[in-house]
């Protein structure tokens, strides 16, 4: 352990001798905020579909669910009017399209925490009295740690409950300009993220053939690189920014190989 982050080594310790202890109480006190439907497990893609859309609308809005559904549909079409019969392609922008969209923001954070779910689930778990804290880096707020580069993460209590359960009902703001945390670079960054995977399947789509199925279905699944958030995410998607340009030139010239198959070979 180190002076620069005792506290958190700490922490790191107790909930490590916990799990020890009682993994499964563990897995079940952090589900509510494993989001993406990783332990989520759709029959189908008309499933996988029609629950990312009920995420997205509790998650913003009805109209955000039917724009998600909206680019699903056309990509399915794109994908049938080739002849596509595995629909790899529409199955990576079920997922990816609907990660972008349903990105971690503070309204997310607090709609969690302000479901009841996880308070529900403290109480079934523990006994007595608990006393709450939540350490966290707002981008809006939080001040970079020279050691690390990094936001610093601030301690908060337990009255961010109440604070969490306000902040959850001004989900509308996101977006908008009256957003107060739309304008930090992280929620900048993730709403151009968005725009320029929409504006790429609108360039792909119509120019889908059978010999670019392959590379465009990887560059709908670019999103899936994008990891953790705040520098590491930055780093992350600058991978996947060089990721994306080599794609988009085999797609655009099919006779350049794909230098990872021709390794293989």
């Amino acid at each position: 352990m180190n002076k620069v982050a005792i506290d958190n080594n700490l922490r790191t310790l107790h909930w490590g001798r916990a799990a020890a202890h009682d993994l499964a109480l563990i897995e079940k006190l952090v589900a509510p905020f494993d989001r993406e439907t990783d332990r989520f497990h759709a029959k189908n893609l008309d499933e996988a579909q029609s629950y990312r859309e009920h995420f997205l609308e509790n998650y913003q809005d009805k109209k955000l669910a039917a724009r998600y559904r909206a680019m699903v549909e056309d990509v399915r079409a794109a994908e049938h009017k080739i002849g596509a019969d595995h629909q790899a392609l529409t199955k990576a922008v079920i997922h990816n399209y609907f990660k972008l969209l349903a990105y971690k923001d503070e309204y997310e954070v607090a709609r969690l925490y302000a479901s009841g779910d996880f308070e529900n689930r403290l109480k079934a778990q523990f006994e007595g009295d608990v006393r709450l804290s939540f350490h966290m880096a707002p981008p809006l707020f939080s001040k970079i740690d020279p050691r690390t580069g990094r936001p610093k993460k601030t301690e908060f209590g337990p009255w961010m409950l109440p604070a969490f359960r306000l902040l959850a009902k001004l989900k509308g703001l996101r977006g908008t300009p009256f957003d107060p945390f739309g304008y930090s670079a992280d929620r900048k960054m993730e709403r151009q993220l968005i725009a320029d995977y929409e504006a790429m399947l609108a360039r792909i789509l119509p120019r889908l053939r059978a010999d670019n199925l392959d590379c465009a279905t990887a560059l709908a699944a670019l999103p899936d690189m994008v990891r953790g958030f705040g520098p590491v995410k930055e780093d992350s998607v600058e991978l996947m920014l060089k990721k994306k340009a080599e794609l988009l030139d085999r797609f655009n010239d099919p006779t350049i190989k794909n230098p990872e198959i021709m390794a293989a070979q």
